[in-house]
């Protein structure tokens, strides 16, 4: 909206290849799931006509190229905090609420990569789920050892169902759903379904980054019948891994944006 060249920078966890690979150059999708990971073809599906899509491991030397190449003046790292290869003019570091330290050890005793203390380095914090629990104690804990970061809470709302195949528009009205997914936060996604009310028959979740096979369909849609269920709810990241396999009950994008607080001051640190 400002009129920079955007980039997003992605390792592609999970991909088949190796190197780097352009996922999107901004105007069209260049390569599939396995050759670039579910997270980068999702991020190029949601942004295409906003952003280049770049995976590679060594994301500076991308940054680089993709400068070079494209005319970037913009990059955004996911899972970037502790990649000090990379020169940053903004550190944004998202706390999700429903397990905001990690269990507040470090790597291999918990799942912390640094020590909480080093939230002193960021430019912002986000927490994210803010909807899920009460925040006092995640907002004090944060103040202790970064008084002076800013603290933006957002929140995931439901924005509207995608079928995954196109078709004459099929109702859900007075039916219940199946959802699965294979995320990182599967209850996460389920909660977030109930929480906006839809009537949920049954629910499977699978590993993150699950690569779906026709035995997985099988599967899901004798768990659907038993359930007396009509459709099938999933994200966006699992419906990039679905468009060979053949469903016999229509399955259902859910949509999802995110929600901040105090928006235009979040903006103004960009």
């Amino acid at each position: 909206g400002r009129g920079k060249r955007v980039c997003i920078l992605t390792r592609g966890y999970g991909r088949k290849s190796k190197g780097r690979v352009l996922v999107s150059n901004g105007r069209e999708i260049l390569e599939d799931v396995l050759t670039a990971g579910d997270e980068p073809v999702e991020m190029a599906n949601r942004l295409l006509k906003k952003a280049v899509v770049v995976a590679d491991a060594d994301r500076a030397a991308a940054a680089a190229w993709t400068k070079d190449e494209f005319g970037v003046n913009v990059f955004v790292l996911d899972d970037a905090f502790q990649h000090r290869q990379a020169a940053r003019d903004v550190n944004i570091v998202c706390i999700d609420a429903t397990d905001p330290f990690g269990g507040g050890k470090l790597l291999p005793a918990g799942r912390l990569r640094e020590p909480v203390e080093s939230l002193s380095r960021a430019d912002a914090v986000v927490i994210t789920r803010a909807g899920s629990r009460d925040l006092a104690d995640i907002k004090a804990e944060i103040l202790r050892v970064a008084p002076s970061v800013p603290i933006f809470e957002a929140r995931a709302k439901i924005v509207g169902l995608r079928e995954l195949r196109a078709s004459v528009g099929t109702s859900i009205a007075h039916k219940k759903g199946f959802a699965f997914c294979g995320i990182g936060s599967p209850e996460n996604f389920f909660s977030q379904l109930e929480r906006e009310n839809y009537d949920l028959a049954g629910r499977k979740s699978f590993r993150d980054h699950h690569k779906y096979a026709p035995a997985d369909v099988k599967h899901l849609e004798a768990s659907a019948g038993k359930t007396g269920a009509s459709y099938f709810l999933t994200t966006a990241k699992d419906a990039v891994k679905l468009a060979e396999l053949s469903f016999s009950l229509p399955v259902f994008i859910v949509d999802i944006t995110v929600v901040i607080d105090r928006e235009k001051d979040f903006a103004a640190l960009l």
